[in-house]
């Protein structure tokens, strides 16, 4: 992981100079701030309802989202301040490490795991196994479109309330998986 110093360099190349009025106003506004590896995440009330913006690297690139009707694909005001608030208190953003699945030891781990941890990463591990996206998801009784769509929802800070379970599903598969193939050892 890097350091916040280098996290905030590159944001600062998406977001230099100071903030606008918009965003001003939102600036150390947010609540349940987070850092998940590469990624920033927060709350912030907004003119309607309660907004969660993200941050995150795609290698040197910034790419953000927000909840907003404006921030489908990032860059409104609400990024912005996030982006301000990191750079004004980076340490308050509460460090989210993912554990080991192995190492997991109550509901607690299970969350946090699960916090820190994409769908699109499961989905990424199910497929090294060999199986695909649409036959996890015709598996769990799910339609591929849907699960396509909860799947590149998350990275937009855009949460479908069974995103959890199908996680969850997911680290069923990854298990029943490998007790299988250790037992035709």
């Amino acid at each position: 992981m890097i350091s916040n110093t280098e996290f905030q360099r590159i944001i600062r190349s998406t977001w230099p100079g100071a903030p606008g009025e918009k965003a001003r106003r939102y600036v150390g506004q947010f609540f349940a701030l987070e850092r998940i590896g590469e990624r920033i995440t927060g709350k912030v009330q907004g003119n309607h309802g309660t907004y969660t913006v993200s941050i995150w690297l795609e290698g040197e690139r910034v790419a953000s989202a927000c909840s907003c009707y404006i921030g489908k694909h990032g860059y409104c005001h609400h990024c912005a301040a996030l982006a301000y608030t990191f750079f004004q208190t980076p340490e308050a953003f509460q460090e989210v490490v993912a554990k080991e699945v192995a190492s997991l030891g109550g509901m607690v781990d299970v969350q946090s795991y699960l916090k820190a941890t994409t769908l699109e990463t499961l989905l990424d591990q199910l497929k090294a196994k060999g199986i695909t996206q649409k036959a996890f998801a015709e598996s769990i009784g799910m339609n591929p479109r849907h699960l396509g769509t909860v799947k590149s929802s998350e990275r937009r800070s855009r949460y479908f309330n069974e995103l959890g379970a199908i996680k969850l599903a997911c680290l069923w598969v990854l298990e029943h998986l490998d007790k299988e193939q250790r037992e035709d050892l």
